[in-house]
């Protein structure tokens, strides 16, 4: 059987109905980063997109048996998302400021739901922001997460000490995590 990752959403979905751990995991990995992307465009705080993005999922998976897909899968957790920050902004008495805000952003042209689109936009910004780190740093970095090196393979690389290549690493580990926040380094290390 070919793997997860090339079943249509379709069939992803029929195959969720069935309480499929594998199949809900792919639905997960294949929309939680463009999920997360518009929902930092929406709420314009990382920890509550990240906190919507994961409520979605546990709503997916505890309405698995009975969830009807109308549209597309992603159509679906889009549209989800957009319900569950109005939930939010009910919840926080705050409507008409955060209404007013979407709808500046629905008129600004800045909706964007296709999920690829999304994913390139948010591995941009992160490619942007290891350019910005310094060249050896970002030499180090790059080794050791893209090309999974270790740092003894790093060092006699580049020239430089275990010990150096390995804090090199994390101060770039540490640097992107205050710039982008964790999911976003997670999400550039493991795409």
């Amino acid at each position: 059987m070919t793997g997860y990752s090339e079943i249509p959403d379709a069939d992803l979905a029929a195959l969720l109905r069935e309480s499929d751990k594998a199949a809900f995991t792919e639905i997960y990995n294949r929309y939680k980063g463009a999920l997360y992307v518009y929902a930092c465009k929406i709420v314009k705080e990382e920890d509550l997109a990240e906190d919507l993005v994961q409520e979605i999922f546990i709503s997916l998976w505890d309405k698995r048996e009975t969830v009807v897909f109308r549209t597309a899968v992603s159509a679906y957790l889009f549209t989800a998302l957009r319900y569950k920050f109005f939930d939010w902004v009910d919840k926080q008495k705050v409507r008409a400021d955060y209404a007013a805000s979407l709808q500046v952003f629905i008129d600004q042209g800045e909706w964007v739901t296709d999920n690829h689109i999304a994913e390139k936009e948010l591995l941009s910004f992160v490619d942007r922001q290891i350019e910005m780190l310094p060249e050896k740093m970002r030499n180090v970095f790059l080794l050791s997460y893209k090309e999974n090196l270790s740092f003894k393979e790093i060092g006699e690389r580049l020239n430089i000490s275990d010990k150096t290549a390995q804090n090199q690493a994390n101060t770039a580990l540490k640097i992107l995590r205050t710039k982008l926040g964790t999911f976003a380094v997670l999400f550039f290390i493991f795409h």
